[in-house]
């Protein structure tokens, strides 16, 4: 035992004991580092790479591509829109009907004015006067919700009914 107690003893002694350490904090290393790949195979996924950053660089470029795509999808819908919205504000959406008797004989209320417009307020009216063994029918276009030329009151009423929100049915003036 004096070969303990000796310096060069106790500097094995202490050697030992420093490799004891060693080994026992390489091995909670080791089982750490093992738990980092464990961890770091599933954000890798089974794929086999081994580095984290590439992954990461990857990841990024997969975003920025699917970022223009976003855009570029964007884009196009956006152009889409706004030709679709340009095409709804041409379609027909204010429209009335007023049924009258053009000749006061009693025939029905037969004669009929017939507003269709846009959005803008423009489009036609159409009137058909009917008599017992005739019928005219008139067409005049509307500008702003005025006519290009001078409404009957009958079309005028058409088209105030229509920009009024008027109903799809007809509407008999006496």
């Amino acid at each position: 035992m004096s070969d303990l107690t000796d310096p060069v003893g106790l500097v094995a002694l202490a050697a030992g004991a420093l490799a004891i350490v060693a080994l026992v904090l390489a091995a909670v290393l080791a089982l750490r580092v093992r738990r980092l790949g464990a961890a770091q195979a599933v954000v890798l996924g089974p794929a086999g790479r081994d580095d984290l950053v590439e992954h990461a660089a990857a990841l990024q470029e997969s975003f920025e591509a699917l970022h223009a795509r976003v855009e570029e999808v964007a884009e196009r819908l956006k152009a889409r829109m706004a030709t679709t919205e340009d095409r709804l504000d041409g379609a027909i959406a204010h429209r009335a009907l007023v049924r009258y008797d053009a000749y006061g004989e009693l025939s029905g209320h037969q004669s009929t004015s017939l507003a269709l417009l846009d959005t803008r307020r423009d489009g036609v009216v159409l009137s058909c006067i009917a008599h017992r063994d005739s019928a005219r029918l008139y067409c005049r276009q509307v500008h702003d919700g005025r006519g290009e030329h001078q409404l009957s009151p009958e079309e005028d009423e058409a088209v105030r009914l229509a920009l009024a929100g008027g109903s799809p049915h007809s509407v008999t003036l006496d």
